[in-house]
């Protein structure tokens, strides 16, 4: 799994296209501040292990990079240009699933952007240290 996470003043987004069949329709977009925007590729790996140790290891990552930036809000936006591999959309939405949910049992603020859709995005992160941190998880 690939992670690219950016501490954001404002984040905002529109859905444009959608491009998983089954996705559900969506019109409306949505903004958030102050909040970690965690760019997330799954990768075909990933499925060969647990999703509970996966989504345990993505948590983790947040919560540590949210505490760094002092914020309790999180953005889950599945981005598949990190990495040549993917996995399934069906293990990606499943493991973004599991993370919101543990996210919010340990009092955080929430939100994926939705699954399956090209959005049109507007970010506005300030230019610090912590403000940008990538991994391989």
């Amino acid at each position: 799994m690939k992670v690219l996470v950016m501490y954001v003043n404002e984040f905002s987004y529109k859905p444009k296209e959608k491009n998983l069949e089954d996705a559900p329709e969506i019109t409306e977009g949505k903004t958030c501040h102050n909040a970690i925007l965690a760019f997330v590729q799954v990768e075909g790996q990933d499925e060969a292990k647990d999703v509970k140790s996966r989504e345990k290891k993505l948590v983790n990552h947040l919560k540590w990079t949210a505490r760094k930036n002092n914020t309790k809000s999180v953005i889950l936006h599945s981005f598949a240009h990190l990495s040549e591999s993917k996995a399934s959309a069906e293990f990606t939405k499943e493991l973004f699933d599991l993370a919101e949910k543990r996210l919010q049992n340990a009092d955080f603020t929430t939100m994926q952007t939705p699954f399956g859709y090209f959005l049109d995005m507007k970010i506005d992160a300030p230019g610090y240290s912590l403000a940008r941190i990538w991994a391989s998880l």
